[in-house]
């Protein structure tokens, strides 16, 4: 496709995807945008550990073509708009790309220009990694438990962005239809006459691509525990069904490889003991059993048969072996990330609920500052790698501020594009750099003995600790 505001470079070619696999050619094209305020500085350092990466690892047989493109303050600069529409194309077309952090524009028009791109291309997976590097600074007593994979869906709940003002006409006649509708509905509202309203959709659709992509990154990477994180004791209908879609998904597709956390109580009872009948079972697995009706006894030993059925490829000990699913209630999930963060390794979860979880979990391990993030579509190859964190336009262009976040995304860039000896290497660097305590001064401040660098400087760390 041409291009007449940005340059294609030159001896790049593009990245594909034939069967659902990425096809990266030695010198593949990724757009990149900088961002805006201390997006500058952290590309510049990041750039820098991305091509010092793939020459050591590949020798010059593979190198990165980038092309700049446009997004947020440069962009309304150069072409008043602020998201031209050969950004899009170029990272529709490229497939891959890397992103700094944007400014969201004030006023009406787009909402955000991150949220813009992930629904313009369908990004549907925000996978964010939490893994404690060895000493950095943390507020927690063992932050080396920490080793977590987020992904959280990126396309649906409140970040729909279907709400009514407080005032509006809108707002008013949405009530109005929704009380003669559903007037049982509407007199849940304590005070409609002056409530703004929001819709939060969680379809079927949009769970079980998000989940079925979780669970294959889980079995690909040797992973041990997936848990759907959700709200469904009070969103029966939302999030109670995101879990109950998600673990329709997993045992429909994934029967073989996984197993439940409630059939891992049913096959280990009868594993302790092969005489136990279905109904003892039962009531083993869920102690208000005679308490039920007969209606929920005999769901309950339903799925005691079920799981039984499954003894000759779990039973016996063979479910030990199996990806565990099992879901947690989100609340829950702050206390026990931090209580027992052991217990947990790959989270997926709703679109709100993701974006709590992954700050939170990038507090223990040093915060945002070498937070990574990516946005992927696993159906069309699509994905864009970002830094997580805002612009912080004071600091901007001062050589001042943490690129780690820019560059752990170019790691998982890296990773996800096949050249895992390159991602290695900036692994390497960037713990070497913080063990040897050279570090930025949002680590530096935390950190007894350190040496506080600058941004460019703590690129040049890195590079010299990749050995």
């Amino acid at each position: 496709m041409a291009y007449t505001q940005f340059k294609v470079p030159v001896g790049g070619e593009k990245i594909t995807i034939k069967d659902g696999k990425l096809q990266v050619p030695d010198k593949p094209i990724i757009p990149f945008i900088e961002g805006d305020g201390t997006g500058r500085d952290i590309w510049r350092a990041s750039v820098r550990v991305f091509d010092a990466a793939v020459q050591k690892a590949y020798g010059g047989k593979r190198e990165i073509h980038w092309m700049e493109v446009y997004a947020g303050e440069k962009a309304f600069r150069q072409f008043k708009t602020w998201l031209p529409d050969e950004t899009v194309q170029a990272f529709t077309e490229f497939l891959v790309g890397i992103k700094g952090p944007l400014t969201t524009p004030i006023g009406g028009g787009i909402r955000s220009l991150n949220v813009a791109l992930r629904k313009l291309l369908d990004l549907y997976v925000c996978q964010r990694p939490v893994r404690y590097y060895n000493g950095v600074p943390s507020p927690v007593k063992h932050p080396e438990y920490v080793d977590m994979v987020i992904f959280r869906e990126n396309t649906e709940d409140i970040y729909t962005g279907i709400e009514f003002q407080y005032g509006t006409d809108d707002n008013v006649k949405f009530k109005k239809l929704f009380k003669e509708a559903f007037p049982k509905e509407y007199a849940k509202m304590r005070f409609p006459d002056t409530a703004g309203i929001g819709i939060k959709p969680v379809s079927m659709e949009g769970t079980e691509r998000l989940v079925r992509a979780a669970i294959q990154w889980s079995l690909e990477n040797k992973r041990k525990i997936m848990s759907l994180v959700h709200k469904g004791n009070i969103m029966k209908f939302t999030e109670g069904a995101f879990k109950d879609w998600g673990y329709g998904v997993a045992k429909r597709e994934f029967r073989n490889e996984i197993v439940t956390e409630r059939e891992t109580w049913i096959l280990g009872n009868k594993e302790k003991n092969p005489n136990l009948s279905v109904e003892e079972n039962a009531k083993a697995i869920d102690p208000g059993f005679d308490m039920m009706s007969p209606t929920q006894q005999n769901d309950i030993k339903k799925e005691v048969e079920e799981a039984l059925a499954l003894w000759p490829t779990h039973g016996e000990g063979k479910w030990k072996s199996k990806l565990l699913i099992k879901d947690t209630i989100a609340d829950i999930v702050f206390q026990q990330t931090i209580t027992r963060a052991r217990e947990f390794d790959v989270l997926a979860t709703p679109n709100l609920n993701g974006d709590y979880i992954s700050d939170a979990l990038a507090a223990q391990v040093g915060g945002m500052g070498i937070a990574p993030g990516a946005n992927i579509n696993y159906v069309t190859g699509h994905a864009i790698f970002e830094a997580t964190h805002g612009t912080a336009p004071k600091y901007a262009d001062l050589d001042k501020v943490n690129p780690g976040s820019v560059i752990l995304s170019g790691e998982m860039m890296l990773r996800y594009m096949g050249w895992g000896e390159a991602a290695d290497l900036v692994l390497k660097g960037m713990e070497g750099a913080i063990n040897a305590k050279t570090v930025t001064y949002d680590l530096a401040r935390m950190l007894d003995g350190a040496t506080e660098i600058k941004c460019s400087e703590f690129g040049d760390a890195i590079i010299k600790h990749m050995g």
